[in-house]
């Protein structure tokens, strides 16, 4: 993903934003810290790749989420990245919080935003529940879509979880399978929707049913 998270790092500065890499591990706030460590890692060394400031915002739960210090981390930042975890926590830690507020905020300002698995799930109006019957209310600051994320890997572990979510999906809502190693990015120009990556990003409901592959464009209705 160096090149992807690079074109959003300079996407953010072309809108007048820092070259800061800003990462939140908040979606595994309820692992221990050797999992939480492992996130920082991952970020600073990224950041480095890409030359750029690496700010790690220490959220782990909602009392850190109300705290001036690190929503304040937040500013001006170039790109925004949400590690993975626990999707329903992530959503819950983070709902009608100064800090997803600030992150509202910035991204609507120009800040580049970003996520792997949970945290690509949580923008959306639902998260898919992979141990559960029922779905549960994303952040819904992309309300038309649902994404389920290592796509090729749950459906062939579930594949009876996965027919059932794209049965129940709801009307006017795109529903999205993104493979592992592969990402899906929007154009903030144009609206258009890049394919990056080694696998497909697939169209499950909300339009005719298709798989893209990387450096496909998809315009969404």
């Amino acid at each position: 993903m160096l090149t992807l998270e690079g074109e959003l790092l300079r996407a953010g500065f072309a809108r007048g934003k820092k070259n800061s890499y800003v990462q939140l591990a908040t979606a595994a706030g309820n692992e221990d810290e050797k999992s939480l460590n492992h996130w920082r890692d991952l970020g600073e060394a990224q950041a480095r790749r890409l030359g750029a400031e690496c700010i790690f915002v220490p959220v782990f739960n909602r009392e850190d989420a109300f705290r001036a210090e690190y929503v304040e981390l937040i500013a001006n930042a170039g790109l925004i990245y949400f590690s993975g975890g626990d999707p329903h926590y992530l959503a819950e830690t983070l709902r009608d919080t100064p800090l997803w507020k600030a992150v509202e905020s910035e991204w609507i300002s120009g800040s580049s935003l970003g996520g792997c698995s949970a945290g690509a799930m949580v923008f959306g109006s639902e998260i898919m529940s992979i141990r559960k019957s029922h779905t549960v209310p994303g952040l819904n600051l992309l309300p038309s879509y649902q994404v389920i994320p290592h796509y090729d890997r749950f459906l062939g572990w579930l594949p009876d979880r996965i027919a059932s979510t794209i049965v129940g999906a709801k009307e006017g809502i795109y529903l999205l399978g993104i493979d592992e190693e592969t990402a899906l990015m929007r154009d903030g120009v144009n609206g258009e929707w890049h394919v990056w990556g080694e696998r497909k990003v697939h169209v499950l409901k909300g339009m005719t049913p298709q798989s893209f592959a990387a450096e496909d464009r998809i315009q969404f209705i």
